[in-house]
């Protein structure tokens, strides 16, 4: 039984052996053809990679840099006057409060809020019958004083007479000429009671005492007025001439002193931005420097025909003391603020960008003055700075949007 056991584990373990040596080449074969299609896959992805990296753009790096569209202004040489700029508040030529001169109620208001009257024009009337007897009473004075007169110097006439005969004395004589004489004072009283009562009935006719333009009414007719009233009818302005007081910090004292001791020193008034309400010359400089604020105090005079200048309105005076003779100038535009001060752009003959730091002194009508930094004929950027950098290269652009080359413009895409 242990025999026949034997002899089958024997036939089984050969089988097992060539089952096992048959299958050997064939996995042999099968990791072969794998190996091989993984090597045929790698190519091919290697290829696919080289055709896709020779297919991509260049690095940014490697592309042509494009230039900066700018616009660009000469440094030239112009006549630049020098101007100094201070702020002021306009005043009317006379401001009169138009008040009533005697007692009385206001019978009637004859202007209208906001017109231009002119001297003697009737603003307003009172009610005139008080003032109208009490220069009656007056003259009825003066006609009784003037037959006492009358009769008096008849009597000295008859005292003389008789004192020359012996028949009066001469004391007598005396007291009758003191008699004329207080009459003829008296007459003298009568013609300044009749004056003054005369007066204060014309007084009872509100009239404009200067030229000028009626500001809003304050007191309607029906009211008592009073001469002691702080409350005006009304107020008159006169609005040609104005004036306009104005301050300049102290050291400008020697520039307008030179100036004015040239001649008239024109002066202009515009608003904030720049708008020119009129033009007039330098009237007053103040005998005081205000030690508080370390500034001088001016008025310039206007003649304000337009009546643009207003009293209380406050504006802007540009007051002429000299002029600079062939200065270096560029637009405004070109000056630019940096953390070093102020500089330009500038663009050198082959066309790039370098900063210039600059100096400048006055500014006016869109130009600045370059004390440093320029010289005549070179090119500034007005427009186009915050694109540019140092030797960027530019295309110069007109004003009209076209751009230029070699000196002539072409028409910008």
């Amino acid at each position: 039984m242990s025999g026949h056991n034997t002899g089958d584990t024997t036939q089984v373990a050969e089988l097992d052996m060539t089952e096992s040596a048959s299958a050997r080449p064939r996995r042999r074969g099968a990791a072969i053809v794998g190996i091989v299609a993984l090597l045929l896959a790698g190519g091919a992805g290697y290829v696919l990679w080289n055709r896709a990296d020779a297919a991509a753009p260049p690095a940014a790096g490697a592309a042509k840099v494009p230039s900066v569209r700018v616009a660009v202004a000469p440094v030239a040489r112009r006549d630049v006057p020098v101007v100094l700029d201070g702020l002021g508040t306009v005043q009317a030529s006379q401001t009169i409060n138009i008040h009533a001169r005697v007692d009385g109620t206001l019978e009637s208001v004859s202007f209208t809020e906001g017109q231009n009257v002119k001297a003697g024009d009737v603003l307003a009337r009172l009610d005139p019958r008080l003032a109208q007897a009490a220069l009656d009473q007056a003259r009825a004075a003066r006609t009784r004083d003037e037959a006492q007169l009358r009769s008096a110097e008849a009597d000295l006439a008859r005292f003389s007479e008789l004192q020359q005969k012996d028949y009066a004395s001469r004391q007598s004589v005396d007291q009758q000429q003191a008699s004329v004489d207080q009459l003829k004072a008296t007459l003298t009283a009568d013609a300044a009671a009749i004056a003054t009562a005369q007066t204060n009935l014309d007084y009872t006719v509100v009239t404009a005492p200067v030229n000028g333009r009626m500001g809003i009414r304050q007191l309607d007719a029906g009211n008592l007025v009073h001469t002691s009233d702080t409350t005006p009818i009304a107020v008159l302005t006169s609005l040609q001439p104005v004036s306009v007081i104005f301050s300049l910090p102290e050291k400008d004292l020697d520039d307008v002193q030179k100036a004015a001791a040239r001649g008239s020193v024109a002066a202009v008034a515009t608003r904030d931005d720049g708008t020119v309400l009129g033009t007039g010359t330098l009237a007053v400089i103040d005998n005081q420097i205000d030690a508080s604020t370390a500034t001088l105090k001016l008025k310039a005079t206007f003649p304000n025909e337009n009546e643009r200048l207003w009293p209380g309105a406050f504006v802007h005076v540009r007051l002429s003391v000299d002029t600079m003779k062939g200065a270096l100038t560029v637009p405004n535009a070109a000056v630019q603020r940096g953390q070093d001060g102020l500089f330009a752009w500038v663009i050198g003959s082959d066309d790039t960008a370098s900063v210039r730091p600059i100096e400048t002194a006055q500014v006016l009508d869109g130009f600045t003055v370059v004390t440093k930094g320029l010289e005549e004929g070179e090119r500034v950027v007005v427009d186009g700075q915050y694109r540019l950098r140092a030797k960027a290269r530019v295309t110069v652009r007109a004003a009209g949007g076209g751009e230029v080359a070699d000196g002539n413009t072409r028409s910008g895409s």
